[in-house]
């Protein structure tokens, strides 16, 4: 329909991204003889003549006659609000009003810091995040094992009696569809004892080179310690030497010996507990279980007595 003398033409809202340049239009004839736009209570451009002080709002060049139109450039939150095209015409004032909405895309602004706890602890988690309109958030957890869980949405994540399988990253997402959402990242890290998950009897002749092998899993990272029944092993002495690679110990013999043969413990400490597993080393022949593993003998049980007593008063 077109303009009649003295109206103008405006959309009732305009919605515009923070960051971005808003438009408004105001469309007018030629019998209108002074125009301006206001916001709220502010001038901010009196026909050609500009009054606001920002220098991010300006008036549209080289547009038709009857187009009267404004720019504000890098919109921001604050401009958000009522926009008025004041007309003077020959009969009356008339005035059309527009409402700039501005949306900003979700971004997060406070997140728990990186956290160790020991198993069986509580643990709270806090992510806060901005937004118009107001962003949803949604909490995944990444395992150390690779596997991916979404958990729950909201601000905080509550981890009640925390496992070490639930110990990794937890990863805050914020979103409200205006832009790529937010993403930061809380560490948690579970301390717990040591659990020996591999510890294999092995035959070795006369003469060759054998190794004992005893892995553990713990937080923080165990340390290992190697007995002969009850004598304690150190590096290079009685022809035996100790690797240590991370979870793994390593008990090699160059040159075993008929003296080598026997029982053997592996004990692993941290600050959350000790544990142990005994191995044997066995020639061609000996007697063992299908599986490897080894009777603990009284010998060894004095032993461990002994070690859990030391451990207990290291810590």
């Amino acid at each position: 329909v077109p303009a009649r003398s003295g109206d103008s033409v405006l959309k009732d809202n305009i919605t515009v991204r923070q960051g971005d340049s808003a438009v408004l239009k105001c469309n007018v004839d030629s019998k209108v003889s002074r125009v301006a736009w206001l916001n709220r209570t502010t001038i901010l451009f009196a026909g050609n003549e500009k009054w606001s002080l920002d220098p991010r709002v300006i008036l549209m060049e080289n547009t038709a006659v009857t187009e009267y139109s404004i720019k504000i450039q890098n919109v921001d939150i604050h401009d958000e609000g009522p926009y008025v095209c004041s007309i003077l015409t020959n009969k009356k004032p008339k005035s059309t009003k527009v409402h700039l909405i501005v949306q900003v895309p979700a971004r997060i602004t406070n997140i728990s810091k990186d956290v160790t706890v020991n198993e069986g602890s509580n643990v709270n988690l806090m992510c806060l995040a901005v937004g118009r309109p107001e962003a949803n958030i949604v909490w995944n957890h990444h395992s150390p094992r690779g596997t991916h869980k979404i958990l729950t949405e909201g601000e905080h994540l509550e981890l009640k009696a925390i496992t070490k399988e639930q110990s990794g990253a937890y990863e805050c997402i914020a979103s409200n569809d205006i832009s790529n959402p937010d993403v930061r990242t809380v560490q948690v890290t579970v301390n717990y004892p040591p659990f020996i998950s591999k510890a294999r009897s092995t035959g070795t002749p006369v003469g060759q080179k054998g190794v004992l092998q005893c892995e553990a899993s713990a937080v923080p990272r165990a340390d290992f310690e190697w007995y002969k029944e009850d004598r304690r092993l150190f590096n290079g002495l009685n022809g035996v030497k100790i690797e240590n690679h991370g979870k793994q110990s390593m008990l090699i013999f160059f040159n075993v010996s008929e003296e080598d043969y026997g029982n053997y413990t592996c004990v692993a400490t941290n600050i959350m507990g000790i544990t142990n597993a005994s191995i044997i080393l066995y020639g061609p022949g000996a007697m063992h279980d299908v599986n490897g593993a080894a009777v603990l003998p009284r010998a060894s049980i004095c032993l461990m007595l002994t070690v859990t007593s030391l451990y207990l008063l290291k810590f």
